[in-house]
């Protein structure tokens, strides 16, 4: 997919006629509906300057009396290898495990890196076809890429600078010692671009959670990083590996609030009980879990950690790629599975639901009160064609134009 957008404007510039959630209403104390007015917006120096009543007689940029919104964030993807731009493939049935995986990433890397800088802009112009202008992406650090897949996802980057921005995560993908993997991650980890230290399965993969946790930790406290792996592994394997990290963040407050796990397929398989102690523990360690939604058969407990104050984070995580044959680049999408997997089906209910696309960031509060925009924000928006944000989780609704760091661009 090509940019899906035109450059509309750039620097300070106002906008008219956008519609923006002002409360909620109530029936017997029960929401039933979400009031919206029309605003002015002014933009200065990417950032939101003021939100006004509605000029419709000015001569600003008519936003048609869309519904603006925070715009999404894909906390969890890999834009350093993806099939997407390529023709149609499904998964292959030959490929079971996570090694298999690996023995064929081996293979076919040096091939697909040749091309890696076109798929991943393709892809992010796919992600912002859907109303995302940030990503948290993985990218693959082993013997067989080095750090060219690093080189080749910064070019991408750069090429896409002025409608899109990422963190980075230094991913041993092969394992850190079942490869090796390690002294790439120790050259990846002193790069400024870099911002979180990966992982992956340490057990099943590298035979070790202590070696390989300890490893992760070291690493990402020496270079002052965050810490995001990539947890398969279910069970007692799982659970100690979730546990080792999370103990690791309380004896290190410098992690806190900087480590998270992602998958962790391990908390699907608890009881609710056993549900409801590791959020406590998660919590008091502020680590975080990335998900991406739903994965297979898994149901993760998402209403349990957040309901213990758990940073949970959502992500695409493969688009079209030899891992996956189901992302497909809409956090929308994300939030309305999210929805309907834990029956969030009201208006309040789905409300709250757009979290997971915007990363915790919504119109109006629990008590209906408008947080969203005001004087400071930055200037990071889409413009929906939908009445609220219930409306536009429950019908994935068209994104019309996005705004990053105050540069807007309008579906062309």
């Amino acid at each position: 997919m090509q940019f899906p957008y035109q450059l509309t404007a750039k620097g300070n510039y106002s906008l008219k006629n956008v519609r923006l959630e002002t409360g909620f209403e109530y029936e017997n104390d029960e929401v039933t509906g979400t009031k919206t007015d029309l605003f002015s917006i002014e933009i200065e120096d990417g950032k939101i300057k003021s939100v006004k009543t509605n000029d419709p007689a000015s001569d600003s940029i008519d936003a048609k009396g869309y519904l603006m919104l925070p715009a999404f964030r894909d906390m969890h993807i890999h834009l350093d290898k993806t099939w997407y731009g390529l023709p149609w493939q499904a998964l292959s049935p030959k490929r079971k495990s996570v090694k298999d995986m690996i023995a064929y990433e081996q293979e076919i890397i040096p091939e697909l890196l040749k091309t890696s800088v076109e798929r991943a802009e393709q892809l992010i112009s796919l992600l912002q076809h859907y109303g995302t202008h940030f990503a948290r992406t993985h990218f693959n650090i082993d013997p067989t890429s080095g750090l060219k897949s690093l080189e080749n996802l910064e070019q991408a980057l750069q090429n896409k600078k002025d409608s899109f921005k990422a963190e980075l995560v230094a991913f041993p993908q092969h394992g850190v010692y079942y490869t090796e993997s390690a002294p790439l991650m120790k050259e990846a980890a002193k790069l400024e671009s870099v911002a979180f230290i990966g992982g992956l399965d340490p057990l099943s993969i590298d035979g070790s959670i202590e070696k390989v946790m300890d490893f992760t930790v070291q690493l990402a406290l020496d270079h002052n990083k965050g810490i995001d792996i990539h947890l398969h592994e279910i069970g007692e394997s799982g659970m100690k590996t979730i546990n080792y990290l999370i103990d690791k963040a309380i004896e290190n407050p410098a992690l806190q609030g900087k480590t998270f796990v992602s998958h962790a397929f391990a908390l699907a398989h608890l009881s609710p009980k056993e549900a409801e102690e590791i959020s406590e523990r998660l919590a008091a360690g502020k680590v975080g879990i990335a998900s991406s939604v739903p994965f297979k058969k898994t149901i993760m407990p998402i209403p349990t950690l957040k309901k213990h104050g758990v940073n949970v984070l959502v992500g695409n995580d493969n688009v079209q790629d030899f891992w996956s044959t189901f992302g497909s680049g809409s956090m929308l999408q994300k939030a309305n599975l999210i929805a309907e997997l834990y029956g969030y089906a009201t208006e309040f209910a789905l409300s709250r639901a757009l979290q997971f696309a915007t990363q915790s960031i919504l119109p109006l509060d629990e008590k209906g009160k408008q947080q969203w925009p005001k004087a400071g924000d930055n200037a990071a928006v889409v413009l929906a064609d939908a009445s609220c944000s219930a409306e536009a989780v429950s019908r994935m609704s068209k994104i019309e134009a996005l705004m990053h760091d105050g540069t807007l661009f309008w579906r062309s």
